[in-house]
């Protein structure tokens, strides 16, 4: 047996994969109800665990071909207090739902471990409200309190770093990395954005890059952007490509349509794009940013599109 290894994104500039849109692909392709877009929900039987492991395994079946290094992202993005209790759920059941979703990764983990160089597992947080817009915004103070819940709990199981996705206001942020830092987990900040690349608060990906760095002692391994397209932020990148706060993004999870927030939450059919252009999109990016190593996607993305992106990248 090989010995496995661990290598973050952060210390190497070797590709990872990761999945595509869990949540649209479960809903749109598969047929499955998720309440509140919460995927977790399925793993309370059989058939909907079933079909989240067989989604992993169609995607590191593609990292292993193309030999590159893997994150299995946990389908945990709703698993925090408020979205378990809206789906159904007591707040007791915290700890065993997020364990859960951990436990099927890590044997997967196991059973591909032979054959992908680096499987690293990241626990995904979820925005306690709307992924799209910041209604009713915490303190940083509140943010550390509220998200310690679900952190606290992960930091009990095998994950190698959290990552808290389509983070939309930064004081959310900021609580996340300083509530990760109590309890000596390793966080990555991604950030969705509007058309204009800004976030839905208006604030400068520039201003909420620096402004999270500046305001902990410990900060993220990373940052990312996902649920946008890439046609929405590539070119704020490139007319900043050489200042810091650029090279402290290291991974992209785009979406598949170029539509706006408000018009992808009023669509009623998945529009998946075309994989080819979302492939030359990300060689764009990566062509402009080598530093960028950590690939996936994220609404209306399948693997037709991760396949796209990694041999398109890889030329």
């Amino acid at each position: 047996m090989k010995k496995r290894i661990t290598t973050l994104p952060n210390e190497s500039d070797e590709v990872f994969l990761t999945d595509g849109g869990l949540e649209t692909t479960l809903i749109f392709l598969e047929g499955f109800e998720l309440p509140y877009f919460a995927a977790f929900d399925l793993l309370k039987n059989q058939l909907g665990y079933d079909a989240i492991k067989a989604y992993y395994i169609r995607y590191l079946k593609i990292a292993k071909k193309y030999k590159t290094n893997f994150i299995l992202e946990t389908p945990t993005w709703r698993a925090n207090p408020d979205w378990i209790e809206k789906t159904g759920y007591s707040g007791n059941q915290l700890y065993e739902l997020n364990a859960k979703a951990v436990k099927l990764l890590a044997d997967l983990k196991t059973e591909f471990g032979d054959d992908i160089h680096s499987i690293l597992i990241s626990g995904c947080i979820g925005p306690r409200g709307d992924g799209y817009a910041p209604e009713t915004c915490m303190t940083v103070e509140e943010a550390q309190q509220y998200h310690s819940q679900q952190i606290k709990a992960l930091s009990q199981m095998p994950v190698d770093f959290i990552s808290a996705l389509t983070m939309n206001y930064v004081d959310e942020a900021i609580g996340i990395v300083k509530a990760a830092a109590a309890f000596d987990l390793p966080v990555v900040i991604s950030y969705t954005v509007e058309t204009d690349s800004k976030l839905p608060t208006g604030m400068s990906l520039k201003e909420a890059i620096e402004k999270v760095d500046e305001s902990v002692s410990v900060q993220p391994l990373y940052f990312m952007i996902n649920c946008a397209h890439p046609t929405h932020f590539l070119n704020e990148l490139k007319e900043n490509e050489n200042e810091e706060w650029v090279k402290r993004i290291k991974g992209i999870r785009a979406n598949a349509s170029c539509k706006s927030h408000a018009e992808l939450d009023e669509a009623t059919e998945l529009d998946r794009g075309v994989p080819k252009e979302l492939g030359e999109e990300y060689k764009k990016l990566k062509d402009s940013f080598p530093h960028l190593n950590v690939f996936g996607g994220c609404c209306g993305t399948d693997e037709e599109h991760i396949v796209e992106i990694i041999d398109q990248i890889i030329r």
